[in-house]
């Protein structure tokens, strides 16, 4: 199996988030794209409640397409969500092709050398970097491919969408149909969600 992992907070997931799930499927012929939602993010605040929050959002986001599909493999551990450690139990559960591939944005992949046990994950893994600011020179990134670390840049349109304003506009009483979809916007609704 050609498989490629999107992990993230998904707080909540956008149009953004599929847009880059839908390039990577279009683009290089995976069998299938896997959503993880974090369940205790290593570097955020932890709520229980809104992780199977964020997991609700990310299957009714995502249940239109059959390429998609959601996994809850880190609400089954205990401990924080390290990447390392999720894509460890994926070769276990998978017959994979080659390698995982793995979705990561330009701001994330600028910090991957601080990522737990990155030495091992960077032999696991190929990445699929996508642009996340304006400003992107592909070469800034040479001297982690010096280092061993397998990627390619995604020739995709940069979204600037922010969970976090994303956030801030919900709080405001602002409309988000343009950036969720429908279903995601009346469960945020229906929940009361990312109110002050």
């Amino acid at each position: 199996m050609k498989l490629c992992v999107f992990q993230g907070t998904f707080n909540p997931i956008h149009r953004a988030h599929l847009k880059v799930a839908e390039y990577a499927s279009g683009n290089y012929s995976f069998d299938k794209i896997l959503f993880i939602p974090a369940y205790k993010p290593p570097h955020k605040d932890y709520d229980p409640d809104m992780s199977i929050h964020r997991l609700n959002m990310v299957n009714l986001a995502i249940k239109n397409n059959p390429n998609f599909e959601c996994s809850d493999i880190e609400f089954h551990n205990e401990g924080k969500s390290y990447t390392y450690l999720t894509i460890k139990e994926l070769y276990k559960d998978y017959n994979i092709d080659a390698k995982i591939s793995f979705i990561i944005g330009t701001d994330a992949f600028e910090k991957i050398e601080s990522w737990y046990k990155t030495d091992e994950l960077k032999k696991l893994l190929d990445f699929i970097v996508f642009e996340r600011t304006n400003d992107f020179y592909p070469d800034k990134y040479d001297y982690l491919r010096d280092k061993g670390y397998n990627f390619i840049f995604a020739n995709m349109k940069y979204y600037d969408i922010s969970s976090t304003q994303l956030r801030s506009r919900i709080a405001n009483g602002e409309t988000i149909s343009d950036i969720v979809t429908e279903e995601v916007e009346r469960y945020i609704k229906q929940n009361g969600l990312y109110k002050n």
